[in-house]
């Protein structure tokens, strides 16, 4: 426990302090036991006590007590990453800003929200108005919109919009820093880099605004083949067809369709299987698509069917990893860009059945091409790093989740203006330290 704890107790008392252990065990992680590797390394990290803030100038009141006593802050959403990100190395506070909820404000095509406005709620308001999220993860029923751009990169509408960190996907921020005076700062258009996607060590996100997408009626339907190649192809044809509106592809390799078992009656054992929300004014075009690549479409739920029961959205991206481990808990999974359909075809043919190819196809510098989140059976950590080594010296990119420092995931460089910044806004290294190399 950091010896000064007692003292921003004390300090802070008036606000919503939780100090019950395990509470603070719950708040303290997230999903980082998809990695094995991880696992070993964060299992016993905890926060000393969780700060529930509820306005801005509460937040300003807790960065400016953390400052004065030298105890480190970390930021928490809904705690639905699996990197980490959220799990306090250090101890200290964890800042949980779920209850910064208000909907500041909603026009056409753009909307101001605080940080802990649930996704999937605000979806629900926004497509009154005919407008929706742009992209969005699996945890889109419980993630919040500030936990998702402070640590999540792609998802949901990916396949139109790219990643978080193009240019466009995030309008402006405000944060708080954690200064010797803390002061709110407002961050706009290629500014926001400087916090988007830092795992709130750069600042604490006080209010986001987002562009939003036109809403269509998307339709969910599953697509079976017997060639996985031939179900790869399609997805890629279907991200290529400009004239189909979608919002999701996920192509999933027969091994993988074994362990979606709710969806077991539309999987014929030994099929490949693609996974995806289209509009519904498209299913035509879709249809012939589905016919020139020898698919068979075995599930379609209109937009109204779907939204009464599990949407798809729960069996891809990182969803897929999580029913995967129910069964069989030594699952765990790489991030991968492979950018082309040749580079799908020489993993799958290389690692067979040994490394399961499951596809999500994204927007990537205006072309639609195929990544994916591969399923494999953990042994050992040298292996692990020889499956990412062999991809890297193949054509592919690697976002490795297996390690919770933010240069060594995604970018895999050090990001000389998130580095500055940091030094600008956090000149104590209070925030969530040891998640960059400089801490």
């Amino acid at each position: 426990m950091h010896p000064n704890i007692d003292k921003v107790q004390q300090a802070l008392s008036h606000l919503e302090i939780i100090t019950d252990p395990h509470q603070i065990t719950k708040l303290s992680l997230d999903y980082y036991h998809f990695s094995p590797i991880l696992q070993q390394k964060l299992q016993d990290k905890r926060g000393d006590i969780v700060i529930r803030p509820t306005t801005e100038a509460e937040v300003i009141e807790v960065a400016q007590t953390c400052v004065t006593y030298k105890v480190p802050l970390t930021v928490r959403g809904a705690g639905t990453g699996n990197y980490g990100q959220c799990i306090p190395l250090e101890g200290g506070v964890i800042l949980d800003t779920t209850k910064m909820q208000q909907i500041l404000w909603l026009e056409q095509g753009v909307a101001c929200v605080e940080p802990g406005v649930k996704m999937a709620a605000f979806d629900k308001l926004a497509r009154q108005t005919g407008w929706e999220l742009r992209m969005a993860p699996s945890t889109y029923r419980t993630a919040t919109i500030g936990g998702f751009i402070g640590g999540g990169s792609v998802g949901m509408g990916s396949v139109n919009y790219g990643q978080l960190r193009d240019r466009g996907n995030v309008r402006a921020l405000r944060i708080v820093t954690l200064e010797d005076e803390p002061c709110l700062m407002e961050l706009r258009g290629d500014e926001v880099q400087k916090v988007n996607h830092a795992y709130g060590t750069n600042g604490i996100i006080t209010q986001l605004e987002i562009p939003l997408a036109p809403t269509y009626p998307w339709a969910e339907i599953i697509v079976t083949f017997n060639d996985f190649m031939q179900a790869a192809k399609f997805g890629q044809g279907l991200g290529d067809s400009d004239g189909i509106v979608k919002k999701l592809i996920t192509v999933h390799a027969s091994p993988i369709c074994g362990y979606l078992h709710h969806l077991k009656d539309y999987l014929p054992e030994n099929k490949h299987a693609a996974l995806l929300m289209v509009s519904e004014y498209d299913l035509e075009a879709l249809k012939d698509l589905v016919y020139e690549y020898n698919g068979e479409i075995t599930y379609l739920k209109t937009a109204e069917e779907a939204s009464k029961g599990t949407s798809l959205l729960e069996f891809t991206w990182n969803h897929t990893t999580l029913h995967a481990r129910a069964i069989d808990p030594s699952i765990t999974y790489l991030q991968t860009f492979y950018f082309t359909l040749d580079n799908v075809e020489h993993f799958y043919n290389h690692f067979g059945d040994e490394v399961m190819i499951h596809l999500e196809f994204l927007k990537f510098q205006g072309k639609v091409i195929p990544a994916g989140l591969q399923l494999f059976h953990f042994t050992t950590e040298e292996r692990v790093n020889e499956i990412i080594r062999y991809h890297e010296e193949n054509g592919a990119g690697i976002a490795n989740p297996h390690t919770y420092l933010l240069e060594g995931g995604g970018r895999r460089t050090i990001d000389s203006p998130q580095l500055n910044f940091k030094k600008e806004v956090d000149p104590y290294s209070l925030m969530n330290p040891g998640k960059m190399m400089i801490n």
